[in-house]
């Protein structure tokens, strides 16, 4: 779906795990391999080069071959390299297995390789400067990649063949449309609606009020900031105390890891060619995220909600390749199923798919907790001053820890706390929920400068239980 890699050099066990150190490959034997590499490519109908790289592991020569998917796929090859007289085959991988493609199977890889993916394309409207060298290191160095070292001495003209985001003739290279998408600031200037819609409806969908926010930008980036800016700003949990047992209940309105979900893989599956945005519509009942086009018509809706969507044809399968070295998603076809279980695990209902006859459109419906604490008018909340929502112990420790304009780092400091994920679910995450903690830059939630201030409302509670204690 991606390409893959070979490893020339490296001896495994009878399970197929590699050994250390490897076997390795004497330095007079590197030309050689090559030429005999050489030679077996071009054997490949059409002809197909992978990149090749010499790599040293623990003293020994390994022979590196990436094979990123072709423009010109299919590709056959020979049977048998030395035979005389040569059939020609497809061949895919099954598991751990190369097999040849017969019947419907090869039947299905001719339609599903009858053209370049969209994303893997060359954009003919643009040139390899429109790409960002910034944007590049920064990547290769978050996925901490041996390239990364190399890539800040390097041009954008070398660094782009090297990441497959730049191809053609050396004479008049283009950039490909997936690298425009993650390493251009505006990529919204060669695809039109590359960007996040999220919009709040205080009174409901059918209210005469909104709060709309749009997020353009580099795609990882922007993914990155919607998901930041609704868990800032419309994720709440409640707990829940027992008079019976010690331990309280805590549930979100929304579990975050079915936003997630949600919203990845509507970027990860959506078409760049039409010109419609991501939309997530937000009110007290439910979270809505629409993308276009719907799901491949080889996925049943009746498998979505059984949690069973394993789609065979990928969009975007060059996005999706950069979305799971961030992180941002599997690429595994686990989405549908996470979501269901992350809503189970809070005691959500369960999330609902929707989509058209034609998969013209894709809404994931996540309904809200019932007994979840209700987001509030900010309008409204602002001008009377009251905090909504049940400020737990951490995050009374916060306010009472925080002095002017802090930093992530300083606020953990000041609560001596060593774990990140911990502070910021614990702690962060619920104050800026609750509207009594607010960034300095909230429309740069990830930047290096972002820092955190009391609210008004903060202050107001920090006041309050001090009057409290007053004799």
């Amino acid at each position: 779906m991606g390409g893959g890699y070979v490893v020339i050099g490296q001896d495994c066990d009878a399970n197929g795990q590699p050994i250390f150190p490897p076997t390795g490959l004497a330095t007079n034997q590197l030309d050689k391999i090559q030429q005999e590499l050489l030679a077996a490519c071009q054997l490949i109908q059409p002809p197909y080069f992978p990149v090749l790289s010499v790599e040293v592991v623990e003293g020994r020569n390994l022979l590196v071959l990436w094979a990123p998917g072709g423009m010109n796929r299919p590709y056959k090859a020979p049977a048998s390299i030395t035979a005389k007289a040569k059939a020609w085959h497809y061949y895919i991988r099954r598991y751990s297995s190369t097999v040849e493609a017969k019947g419907e199977t090869e039947q299905e890889l001719l339609s599903l390789t009858a053209q370049v993916p969209w994303d893997d394309r060359f954009a003919q409207h643009a040139q390899v400067s429109d790409l960002s060298k910034p944007l590049m290191v920064e990547y290769l160095t978050e996925v901490v990649s041996a390239l990364a070292e190399d890539a800040p001495r390097m041009t954008v003209e070398e660094l782009g063949p090297q990441m497959n985001v730049v191809g053609g003739p050396s004479e008049a290279p283009r950039p490909k449309n997936v690298g425009l998408l993650f390493f251009n600031e505006t990529p919204e200037r060669f695809f039109p609606y590359t960007q996040i819609d999220i919009v709040w409806f205080p009174e409901g969908a059918g209210g005469d009020r909104f709060v709309e926010k749009v997020f353009k930008g580099p795609l990882a980036r922007i993914t990155r900031w919607a998901l930041e800016y609704i868990q800032g700003n419309y994720l709440f949990e409640t707990v829940i105390k027992h008079p019976d047992r010690a331990e309280a209940t805590r549930l979100w309105n929304f579990p975050y890891v079915a936003m997630e979900e949600a919203l990845v893989n509507a970027v990860y599956h959506r078409s760049y060619e039409e010109r419609e945005p991501i939309e997530v519509r937000i009110d007290r009942k439910e979270v809505v995220v629409l993308s276009f086009p719907g799901p491949d018509r080889s996925i049943k809706l009746a498998d979505f909600e059984a949690g069973r969507a394993v789609s065979r044809r990928y969009r975007n399968r060059r996005i999706g390749d950069f979305l799971k070295e961030l992180d941002l998603t599997e690429g595994r076809s686990t989405g549908v199923p996470k979501m269901l279980k992350a809503m189970a695990a809070n005691g959500s209902p369960p999330p609902q798919f929707e989509t058209d006859d034609d998969r013209l459109a894709y809404v994931v419906r996540l309904p809200v907790h019932p007994l979840a604490e209700q987001p509030t008018d900010s309008t409204t909340s602002e001008v009377t001053g009251e905090v909504t929502g049940e400020v737990t112990g951490e995050v009374g420790r916060l306010l009472r820890a925080m002095a002017g304009e802090m930093s992530r780092k300083q606020m953990q400091d000041a609560l001596a706390l060593k774990h990140e994920d911990h502070f910021r679910n614990a702690y962060l995450s619920p104050a800026l929920g609750l509207h009594v903690v607010e960034m300095t830059l909230p429309d740069k939630p990830r930047s290096s400068k972002q820092r955190y201030r009391l609210t008004t409302k903060g202050q107001q509670w920090l006041a309050n239980q001090g009057a409290n204690k007053q004799p």
